[in-house]
């Protein structure tokens, strides 16, 4: 089974869905910044897996953000994944359970 989106020790894999159906090519996300762009440029698409990709976008901030400047980063975080599909209820949704 293809899995859509999923967790990786090099960040969020998921498949580019622009290129369907003519090519299966994958878009590994290393920062939750390039999370936020592959959910603004439609490459993961689908409210399940908009979702998916912002939970793991936050999870991927707050990994790579250190310790002392999380209190300060998180807001932002969670805020850049938000503002890419602002009618994107999953993706709201995912967003308050990781808060």
């Amino acid at each position: 089974m293809v899995e859509t989106v999923k967790w990786t020790p090099e960040g969020v894999v998921m498949i580019d869905q622009t290129k369907l159906p003519r090519t299966v090519e994958f878009v590994t996300c290393r920062t939750y910044a390039e999370v936020a762009d592959a959910i603004r440029h439609m490459v993961v698409r689908g409210a399940p897996a908009i979702g998916v990709a912002a939970a793991m976008g936050v999870a991927l901030g707050v990994l790579r953000t250190p310790a002392e400047e999380l209190e300060r980063e998180f807001p932002k975080i969670c805020s850049a994944l938000a503002a890419t599909r602002p009618t994107a209820v999953n993706l709201f949704w995912a967003i308050e359970r990781m808060q």
